[in-house]
């Protein structure tokens, strides 16, 4: 039986599920792929698939987007499933309805041995286009430590501290640049400290473009295991990977944010409410994926032996100001109030304009995410003999002081399941500070705010 009327080409079901996890309305095509999965009127959603996605989105409180393959009947059905929090309720919409071959166990060749899981300690993980982890194998969180399930949702370093691979870099880095495979990525359960390799092919959405990854976990077998700081401190960028970066990257993804903003704002005429909210996840995608593209860039410049920034006259207190202001549409949003120095403050100093005004952004944009509505990120600045300050502090929860040193490392954050960056942003900050031989500091205590300290050299010409 076919779940669906052969004569309309990928119809679009909806439905509603309850807090109960049981449908309380659906469209007819879904009310029979559930009922052919043993599902009943007033039971929670039998289709599995789609009850992992609905509860997933439910715990997370936001949009869930994936493919999906439900065996039904003869056949198994490729479906894409959109799940979105309403109140207590979830609504799905499920698109696509393709009717494929059911699968078949057959004979693995000799040659596509690798493809598959090779023994009991490998297991599998996917991730979206964001990184974020969609699907791990649940049985292999007992064997090492985690829990698979309340990894969902969080980016893929929250499971996996990632090492440098024998020339030096990232394999993953490589494989988001030019949308390939990625081969023998060095990693760490950070639940345990165990050494894993990953491997993965890319997801590709129906336009063809990066929609995650599909990736294995095998366990490495090891006489001597250097630490993860070690690994992590010594892993680099070869100035080839990112030689091409912007133009392999930067241009696409601009357009793609582009024409996703035009249809969210339907700018050319009104378009189906469900699709006006795929483009602005899409646009939200693009965007940290241009995030990424701007550190990678960055990181692979920082860490050249013969990087340096040459001094210059500014006013760390104008750049403050410029910082601050730069950010006042987002902390409207989010309801903080940023206060930033005076108008008539001026504090001389020595240092690079734009990478100051980077340094900055980042600190006051961090601020900001990290603040509870109705609380204020203060902006302060002021001078010693020989230094230039400006202190950036906001209400929020704090850092504790085992993780104050952490968060200065690469793809580093305090909690990796809260929504936030790529965890290279305040290490790239501290290495441009140091450069112009100043330095990036934290002063915090959990429930008690943050506090970062920009240092700068005091201009004496202008004292």
């Amino acid at each position: 039986m076919s779940v669906f009327d052969p004569s309309i080409e990928s119809p679009i079901a909806h439905a509603i599920v309850a807090p109960d996890g049981s449908l309380s309305f659906a469209d007819p095509a879904l009310i029979a792929l559930n009922q052919r999965a043993g599902g009943m009127r007033g039971a929670p959603l039998a289709v599995p698939q789609l009850a992992t996605i609905a509860r997933l989105a439910r715990r997370l409180g936001i949009v869930v987007s994936r493919g999906v393959v439900v065996a039904d009947d003869e056949a198994d059905v490729d479906l894409w499933v959109r799940a979105q929090p309403d109140g207590e309720n979830v609504r799905l919409t499920v698109s696509g309805w393709r009717e494929i071959a059911a699968w078949r166990p057959t004979r693995t060749a000799p040659d596509a041995q690798n493809d598959f899981l090779g023994s009991d300690t490998d297991w599998r993980w996917e991730t979206d286009s964001a990184l974020r982890l969609t699907f791990v194998t649940l049985d292999a969180g007992p064997k090492h430590g985690f829990d698979a399930f309340a990894l969902l949702g969080q980016p893929l370093t929250a499971m996996f501290a990632l090492d440098a691979g024998t020339d030096g870099t990232l394999p993953i880095l490589d494989s988001l640049a030019r949308r390939r495979a990625m081969a023998a990525q060095p990693a760490r359960l950070r639940s345990s400290g165990r050494a894993v390799t990953l491997t993965a092919n890319v997801r590709h959405d129906a336009s063809g473009d990066f929609a995650g990854f599909v990736g294995v976990a095998r366990m490495v077998v090891e006489d001597v295991a250097p630490s993860v700081e070690t690994a992590m401190a010594t892993a680099t960028l070869s100035p080839t990977f990112t030689s091409g970066l912007d133009k392999a990257l930067r241009i696409p993804l601009a357009r793609i944010v582009a024409n996703a903003d035009s249809i969210n704002a339907q700018a050319d005429g009104p378009v189906q409410h469900d699709y006006a909210d795929y483009a602005a996840d899409i646009a939200s995608a693009g965007r940290h994926l241009l995030e990424l593209v701007d550190d990678l860039v960055d990181l692979q410049a920082v860490e050249r032996p013969d990087f340096a920034l040459a001094p210059e006259p500014i006013d760390l207190a104008d750049v403050a100001r410029r910082a601050a202001g730069l950010l006042t549409v987002r902390a409207s949003n989010a309801e903080v109030t940023i206060v930033r120095p005076a108008m008539d403050a001026r504090v001389p100093a020595l240092g690079d304009f734009r990478r100051v005004l980077q340094i900055l952004v980042n600190l006051v944009g961090n601020a900001v995410r990290y603040s509870p509505a109705g609380s204020h990120v203060t902006v302060s600045v002021e001078r010693s003999e020989t230094q230039a300050i400006v202190v950036v502090a906001d209400q929020g929860k704090g850092v504790a002081p085992e993780d104050q040193i952490r968060i200065f490392e690469k793809f580093e954050r305090v909690d990796p399941s809260e929504a936030g960056g790529n965890g290279l942003g305040l290490y790239i900050a501290r290495r441009l500070a140091r450069a112009m031989q100043g330095d990036l500091m934290i002063e915090s205590a959990p429930g008690e705010g943050a506090r970062f300290v920009l240092t700068l050299p005091a201009d004496p010409a202008r004292h």
